[in-house]
């Protein structure tokens, strides 16, 4: 009789600490993913030559969006390129700032590849020179 008892102790904190560990990997995959509609701010870019406004991340349809804010400023370098970097360290080249024809991407949509964002920065493509960065509190998708 004390065995199985034994046995049925040892069976609920199995079970305690198998539910314990599942909500634990819930709440880590989560903490990583954002809703439709919610906006996270990055801190201000600090660099040699960005060194106003911030990026906001949002998700629309599925898709990560990341827009510059009205008081960013585009540097004067030749070649200005969206890069974000992920939480891992890896980094991703995007699309140039501006085109032929002077049109800003102020906004743009982070291709699917890219697992999350926990860094945004402009790099000058040309001179393949960090001109200013921004990050998120916590790495954002």
């Amino acid at each position: 009789m004390e065995t199985s008892i034994r046995t049925l102790r040892r069976h609920r904190w199995a079970v305690v600490l198998t539910t314990l560990a599942l909500l634990g990997c819930l709440t880590l995959t989560t903490g990583f993913t954002t809703r439709d509609g919610e906006v996270h701010h990055t801190t201000t870019f600090v660099g040699v030559k960005a060194n106003t406004g911030h990026a906001l991340h949002t998700t629309v349809e599925g898709q990560s969006i990341l827009t510059l804010s009205d008081d960013f400023q585009i540097p004067d370098a030749p070649a200005p390129h969206w890069q974000v970097v992920d939480s891992k360290g890896n980094v991703y080249l995007l699309q140039r700032l501006v085109v032929k024809g002077d049109v800003f991407h102020r906004t743009i949509t982070v291709p699917a590849y890219v697992p999350d964002i926990a860094t945004v920065q402009i790099w000058c493509a040309w001179a393949e020179t960090l001109l200013g960065e921004a990050a998120f509190t916590q790495p954002v998708k």
